[in-house]
């Protein structure tokens, strides 16, 4: 079912290159054939995450690999849940988003890609062997690149495509010399588990150190993630919420793949794993916090929740270091079910942000408002997105963050030092984070759906076409359950666990109180629906008065905070990490003239360290300028020194010289 899954997946886009660009039949059979693929490919993977059969293997017959080995077992399947759900869910959002009546240049490139990209991601997750891994990643860089760039005649798509196809040929490269190395200390390039004792201590620090490189940049972990913001904020919206809820874990597969395969982890490694965690997550929502693009603040908080599975990766590590059983279980468990968590939930956002962007023709906050009476489903989605990743019950998130909290203070228990310590300073990070997370989120969505229009982008707009709301209607239902029941992921998770760890486990069940937890979001949930019940019966009896009166005659928009301003106290706080820049408004006299504030937070690698390094480079190289003037007689001169080096690399001087010495 998975192989058949590949090749609907892959071939989804080839029927529309062979019809007109506006045609949308095209455009309705890739659809077809994506949800066809997706469909089948969760039916095995339900099969492979609820039975208790064996992973099942088969051969890909490709001779260079050496007749690879294709395997799902119940890692491979959960990591294909969201390739194939998100997949078909954003290809029908397209239908309405992105269609080809309107976007005769880029919709068949955009659908096609599409298909390749959810192929590539599938061949790697099933790949058992160095050669196949690197050909689904290729696909699926490459594919991501062509739709990061989908609308190339604008400079910032190109620009943000251009650092992504650096960022991830880089990662490639590392990925390269990991297998390589691979070889040399297992003499194969399958991916097959190193027993222990076999492997020195330093050939499995420097292949950890590889794949942390190489799967982190993949992944966006800070201070990996320059290529996100930008390829997240310019690709369209849908191509954004597969980028962000999907392409990014597959670099937290890679690694989880590896760390399972590395036997004797030592505790820096995980130790390691757990501050980069830990950084990423706090930077990467003080940074959302500055943005005033929609789509970048989105993508600032990717950075952000890979930090957070990052912290869950880490801990399990430190579990197995030690030998503590309650680590790995709830560590990994929060891991995985943040991948599942953030994949929902982001998808979910950055559909509610191309609903947005679809309707007002802006991603810039400061331009909207009141878009919830316009838009109200919407705006419902959206809020239940937001809520669900600032990790508030009864929703998904929360349950995630939970399994990691636990794990993180129960690990003061222990009688080392300086892993209590370790677990004291991350702890109280992790609720820094949701807090901060929780004021974001206030902002954006305080800004863009309540209150009213601050311009005319935000006034004479319609609700998402039908196509465009269900995709996150579905991921809604989704974060509910999750929410709710967390019970129901319990078996899926207890059997990735179990198979990845040979030693008996105790179930996530046994170790977080998720029983009570459901009971107590059920009430929750009651009790919200019953506030907001009685608050529309009440609506009729009251007078409606402007946003933010507060005793003035004629409120105008321009008396709402807007998303600068809302921030504007926290981003003074983290001034120091943050670094903000811009203009302030001059204001003199009794009767000043109209003025303008701005203010901008730029990335701390890419703006601050990457670009400058580039430019100054570029300005030191420019005197090389001079050997390269579009002069025939100049290049036939360089050919001719080209050539008398190579025949000078033919005279046998050694010999000549031994001679003429014993004369």
């Amino acid at each position: 079912m998975i192989i058949l899954a590949v090749v609907l997946l892959g071939t989804s886009g080839i029927p529309a290159l062979f019809m007109s660009k506006t045609s949308m039949l095209g455009q309705r059979i890739a659809t077809l054939g994506i949800s066809a693929g997706s469909i089948i490919g969760l039916n095995a993977c339900r099969i492979a995450l609820l039975t208790a059969s064996p992973p099942l293997e088969a051969f890909f017959p490709w001779q260079a690999a050496g007749n690879s080995v294709i395997a799902l077992d119940a890692l491979s399947a959960f990591f294909l849940v969201p390739i194939f759900l998100v997949g078909a869910l954003g290809s029908i959002y397209g239908l309405g988003y992105w269609p080809a009546e309107k976007h005769p240049r880029s919709a068949r490139k955009l659908q096609f890609f599409w298909g390749t990209m959810l192929c590539g991601m599938t061949i790697l997750v099933i790949a058992r062997h160095a050669m196949a891994f690197l050909l689904g990643w290729e696909i699926m860089a490459l594919s991501a690149f062509f739709l990061v760039s989908t609308e190339d005649e604008k400079v910032e798509c190109r620009r943000a495509g251009f650092i992504y196809i650096i960022a991830t040929h880089i990662g490639t490269l590392t990925l390269f010399a990991f297998f390589a190395y691979w070889r040399t200390v297992t003499g194969s390039f399958d991916l097959k588990a190193i027993p222990s004792g076999t492997v020195d201590s330093t050939s499995l620090g420097v292949l950890f150190l590889l794949a942390l490189f190489g799967f982190g940049l993949k992944a966006g972990i800070m201070p990996l993630h320059f290529w996100l913001p930008g390829a997240h904020a310019n690709a369209p919206s849908h191509v954004s919420a597969i980028l962000s809820g999907v392409l990014l874990k597959m670099g937290v597969y890679g690694l989880l793949r590896i760390c399972a395969l590395l036997p004797e982890p030592p505790i820096v490694w995980g130790a390691t794993v757990l501050l980069l965690g830990a950084v990423s997550g706090l930077f990467g929502v003080l940074f959302a916090l500055g943005q005033h693009d929609l789509k970048r603040l989105l993508a600032y908080h990717s950075v952000e929740n890979i930090g957070i599975i990052f912290m869950g990766l880490g801990l399990a590590l430190l579990g197995r270091s030690t030998g503590r059983m309650e680590w790995i279980v709830l560590g990994t468990a929060g891991c995985l079910l943040h991948v599942w968590n953030h994949c929902f939930f982001k998808s979910l956002l950055f559909f509610g942000a191309g609903s947005v962007l679809h309707a007002t023709g802006t991603r810039q906050i400061d331009v909207l408002g009141g878009l919830a009476k316009r838009m109200p489903w919407t705006a419902a989605f959206f809020l239940i997105g937001a809520a669900a990743i600032c990790g508030l019950p009864p929703l998904n998130g929360f349950i995630s963050e939970l399994l990691i909290y636990l794990g993180l203070i129960g690990s003061l228990t222990v009688s080392a030092p300086p892993l209590a310590a370790a677990a004291a300073m991350i702890a109280p990070i992790l609720a820094t984070i949701g807090a901060l997370a929780v004021a974001c989120f206030v902002k954006a969505y305080g800004s863009v759906f309540l209150g009213t229009s601050r311009t005319a982008a935000a006034e004479n707009v319609h609700e998402a076409p039908i196509q465009m709301l269900a995709a996150p209607a579905v991921l809604a239902v989704v974060c509910l359950l999750i929410g709710l029941f967390p019970g129901l992921v319990v078996p899926i998770l207890d059997r990735v666990i179990a198979e990845g760890v040979s030693a008996r486990v105790p179930s996530v069940g046994s170790l977080a109180p998720l029983g009570q937890i459901s009971i107590l979001s059920i009430i929750l949930l009651a009790g919200i629906l019953a506030f907001f019940t009685v608050a529309l019966l009440a609506t009729g009896k009251r007078r409606s008065a402007g946003t933010w009166d507060c005793g003035y005659a004629r409120p105008t928009s321009r008396m709402q905070y807007t998303a600068s301003s809302f921030a504007q106290s926290i981003i003074a706080m983290f001034a120091w990490a943050l670094r903000p820049h811009g203009h302030r408004a001059d204001v003199r006299g009794i009767f000043p003239e109209k003025t303008e504030m701005s203010d901008h937070v730029d990335d701390a690698v890419l703006d601050r360290v990457l670009l400058p390094a580039a430019n100054g480079a570029e300005r030191r190289a420019d005197w090389f300028r001079r050997f390269q003037q579009g002069m025939t007689s100049d290049y036939i001169l360089y050919v001719a020194l080209a050539l008398a080096i190579l025949l000078c690399t033919l005279v046998p001087f050694k010999e000549l010289a031994i001679s003429l010495l014993t004369r």
